[in-house]
């Protein structure tokens, strides 16, 4: 008997879903729980004993992630000294969500403040080398207050 047949994006997600690699992915499982409220959708640990594929949920979104594989040429961040991703965070109070994430173990990399663009906004470094942006946002600003704002903050 066949199976029936799947729907092109899986129940759940959205057409683009992030997918980090991470030293110590089951550490990191542990401090997106507390920093960001996430939730483990599925994890499966590899022979051993360390997480091969796992997805956790923060608000509406899923996240896949996994542990590095150096051997494979499969590395996180810290292990090849940075990245230039940042994944960006929309929450409802983005100064609760920045200290929590601070108190869990995350290194504030621009502190929260009201931005040209609307947002109150500010970004982090958690502690397996993900840049994260949280923001809360605030006013519907049109293009042309945006490059006001823009033009006040960097000149020109």
């Amino acid at each position: 008997m066949a199976k029936p047949a799947s729907k092109p994006v899986p129940e759940g997600h959205r057409t683009v879903t992030p997918h980090l690699v991470i030293k110590d992915a089951a550490g990191a499982i542990e401090f997106y729980k507390k920093a960001f409220g996430a939730e483990v959708i599925a994890r499966m640990d590899s022979p051993q004993k360390t997480v091969m594929h796992a997805e956790i949920q923060i608000g509406d979104s899923r996240i896949m992630l996994g542990e590095e594989w150096p051997d494979f040429g499969v590395k996180g961040p810290n292990s090849i000294g940075g990245t230039p991703v940042t994944i960006h965070l929309y929450v409802a109070d983005v100064d609760a969500a920045f200290d929590r994430a601070v108190k869990a173990g995350a290194t504030p990399t621009m502190p929260v403040d009201d931005q040209f663009w609307g947002d109150r906004y500010g970004k982090l470094t958690d502690p397996y080398g993900h840049q994260w942006s949280i923001a809360t946002h605030k006013i519907d600003y049109t293009p042309e207050e945006m490059m006001e704002g823009a033009k006040k903050m960097f000149g020109g």
